[in-house]
């Protein structure tokens, strides 16, 4: 099968034909369809994950169909049309015991642990009690853009942050996980603040639900900006870019008791990010984190996007092939991309 694989971290990665996966008793062969290209496989691919190792295939957004089952499955089957958590739970050990299979102590994830879904094809563990039914009226392209960002956010917004309508949200960083938070937010009668550096950036964010709109890069004065515009502050603020920074930022934009999620991932030089921890006191502030969503919990999420209260499909900013991805990818580390890139032609 065709796969795009890189040998060394940070060097150019190139189609290849490869052995394809072998199935699991517990788990699943996938075709992919479509795949998303998200800043979680740029930091794979930098070796910013310990679970990568060279020679790696990444991604980790799919959908698709299901090609061939383990001995052990007993809820799928071939042709059966999925997505798929990109932290897949091994459904025995405290966590997953507890409904929380998206922070597995023993997880399984496509492209970090291994191969991923750049290729024709994927294999996925413990398959009964992590994979997604799709609706047959949902396309894969507009899927597979739930599998990392979307469901992040849904999660930091609605469980993480307990969003109320007229609550004031701010999100900071308005790439594919910080416009699903916006379109999430607004969708949950929140007013939305976006905050990037980008005027493409933020022009999509108006457009996916964001009331306002602020350029870090001009405002001087950006935390007394948002106190101005939310009347004293966010209720709810996300770091969705992952710098010290935003994160920072975040924090500071918040009023008193208001509640910060962390949804950028820290990594590299911003993994012990200092965190204004007098003004957590002060205010009584809360921090959550947000790492991804349990399959279960794909219910709600996807009620409303059938009922076109949520439309994932307006984040997509351009589909690709396969071939194609290798530069897309690595152009994400220059925050190019505006919107989610999609891989739908292999």
């Amino acid at each position: 099968m065709k796969a795009l694989v890189f040998e060394a971290f940070g060097q150019p990665l190139t189609i290849r034909d490869v052995p394809e996966p072998s199935v699991a008793d517990d788990g699943v062969v996938i075709r992919v369809k479509a795949t998303g290209i998200c800043r979680s496989d740029w930091h794979g691919w930098m070796g910013h994950d310990p679970d990568v190792r060279p020679p790696h295939v990444p991604g980790h957004e799919l959908a698709g169909v299901v090609e061939e089952t383990g001995v052990g499955v007993r809820r799928w089957k071939p042709g059966d049309r999925v997505t798929v958590p990109f932290a897949v739970g091994c459904g025995s050990c405290p966590q997953c015991l507890s409904g929380n299979q998206h922070i597995c102590d023993d997880y399984f994830q496509p492209g970090f642990t291994a191969w991923g879904s750049f290729a024709e094809l994927v294999a996925v563990r413990y398959a009964d009690g992590n994979l997604v039914r799709l609706p047959e009226s949902m396309e894969y392209v507009d899927a597979a853009s739930l599998g990392c960002r979307f469901i992040t956010s849904f999660r930091a917004v609605v469980a993480q942050g307990r969003v109320r309508p007229g609550e004031w949200v701010v999100v900071h960083g308005c790439g594919g996980v910080g416009l699903s938070a916006i379109m999430i937010a607004n969708a949950l009668g929140a007013n939305v603040v976006g905050v990037d550096i980008s005027k493409e950036a933020l022009s999509f964010a108006t457009l996916v639900g964001a009331s306002h709109v602020l350029d870090a890069r001009r405002e001087e004065r950006l935390v007394e900006q948002i106190y101005d515009m939310t009347g004293g502050g966010a209720h709810l603020s996300l770091d969705a870019l992952g710098s010290s920074e935003t994160s920072r930022n975040s924090i500071l934009s918040l009023r008193k008791r208001g509640r910060h999620v962390q949804i950028g991932l820290m990594v590299a030089d911003y993994k012990d990010a200092l965190v204004p921890m007098n003004q957590v006191i002060a205010k009584e502030l809360e921090i959550y984190g947000s790492h991804g969503m349990q399959a279960h919990e794909y219910g709600p999420m996807i009620e409303m996007i059938l009922a076109g209260k949520l439309d994932p499909k307006k984040l997509i900013g351009k589909t690709v092939s396969l071939k194609d991805a290798s530069g897309e990818l690595e152009a994400m580390g220059e925050f190019q991309n505006v919107g989610v890139t999609v891989i739908d032609t292999f």
